[in-house]
């Protein structure tokens, strides 16, 4: 069953609908389509199931689609448009993030000497089966010890050595904020010294809560609230580098990587729905509320970051965030590179969220 947060509406009431090119939105849904094949995708608790998705998918396959008019036709033979009520609020809120790309080598010199790390072999995942009493229910990583599962190592104490001697080190940076925005980001492309490219991409995480050193810099009234970014942000940590360190352990949370392949150079990694992100058409939710490969229009009239206009654009969730929470909360990846982080470091709009529902959901008369 539909959630009543969903309230259908037609396509003409998405602004924007028919000037967006949907032929990109196409291409990033398709991707979702061929992933399926392999594993279904979990369905969210708002009532759009994978089993009312599966036959799009599997039309999506054999479909020609090779026009914004086609893709534009295809969405509308297949979905209607529903608005998504947000919680509490008159509209819905959506960030960015983007693949960072940063100069690694893979040892550690004196110009390069911070780490990304591999997933430990004593990083154990927890849920109810096993989780030991007067652990935190928010945890879903812990330390396998002989005595059982505690709570990981921090960020503070990873960064101090925690975990040194064990070989996890993929490969080495020259900045401790270049480090922890790719921590925040989830993944990043490595140029390597050698001239060569690699990917990481999120593997696991320490299990602590996220903590963003944005919100303590706002409270501290460092930064402005009119004025916060992630470029505002990575500006004091670099104007104030003997605070920087400890301002970032604030943040308990570490992320733990894997190597990934880069099979092209213009898409983004494999996120949480395994496809690779496209810039401009792939977004995070709420997986627990959404179901991956779902379509979403979003209409964000103050954001003009993409292309200096009106974002009025077509996006498939095909990724998540512990940040991403609520039916009208979305991060819309950017693309990768610099030119990406700056798009991605300011966007925080409000926004219109009409999730497309297969009309199979809705009745014949839909």
């Amino acid at each position: 069953m539909l959630s009543p947060l969903l309230q259908p509406v037609d396509f003409n009431n998405c602004p924007g609908w028919e000037e967006d090119n949907q032929l990109e939105a196409f291409k990033a849904f398709r991707r979702s389509t061929h992933h399926v094949l392999e594993k279904p995708y979990k369905s969210g608790s708002l009532g759009i199931s994978f089993e009312a998705l599966k036959p799009i998918f599997a039309d999506s396959r054999e479909t020609i689609v090779e026009t914004d008019a086609q893709a534009r036709q295809f969405f509308a033979r297949w979905f209607r448009p529903a608005f998504i009520k947000p919680d509490n609020s008159a509209s819905g809120f959506v960030t960015g993030f983007y693949e960072p790309e940063v100069i690694a080598s893979p040892i550690r010199t004196r110009e390069y000497p911070v780490p990304f790390l591999r997933r430990p072999a004593d990083l154990i995942d927890i849920d109810d089966d096993n989780r030991p009493a007067g652990l935190d229910p928010y945890f879903a990583f812990a330390r396998q010890t002989r005595d059982g599962p505690v709570e990981y190592f921090d960020r503070q104490a990873i960064e101090s050595g925690a975990l040194e001697g064990q070989g996890l080190e993929i490969a080495f940076v020259n900045s401790i904020i270049d480090a922890f925005f790719i921590h925040v980001q989830g993944a990043a492309r490595l140029k390597m010294l050698d001239g060569s490219l690699r990917r990481i991409t999120y593997a696991a995480k320490s299990g602590h809560r996220f903590t963003g050193v944005g919100k303590i810099l706002l409270d501290r009234s460092e930064i402005e609230p009119e004025n916060i970014s992630m470029q505002s942000i990575r500006k004091w940590l670099a104007d104030n580098p003997e605070q920087a360190q400890a301002l970032l352990w604030n943040n308990h949370s570490y992320i733990f990587f894997r190597e990934a392949p880069v099979v092209e150079r213009d898409l983004g990694p494999i996120a949480a729905a395994k496809v690779p992100l496209m810039g401009g058409r792939s977004m995070a939710v709420d997986r627990l509320l959404h179901t991956f490969g779902t379509p979403f229009y979003i209409h964000a009239p103050d954001l003009d970051a993409f292309g200096g206009k009106s974002f009025s654009r077509l996006m498939i969730a095909q990724d998540t965030g512990s940040a991403i929470v609520g039916p009208a909360r979305g991060d819309l990846f950017a693309g990768s590179g610099d030119e990406a982080g700056e798009i991605a470091g300011v966007i925080r709009h409000n926004a219109d969220f009409y999730v497309l529902v297969p009309r199979s959901l809705l009745g014949p008369s839909q």
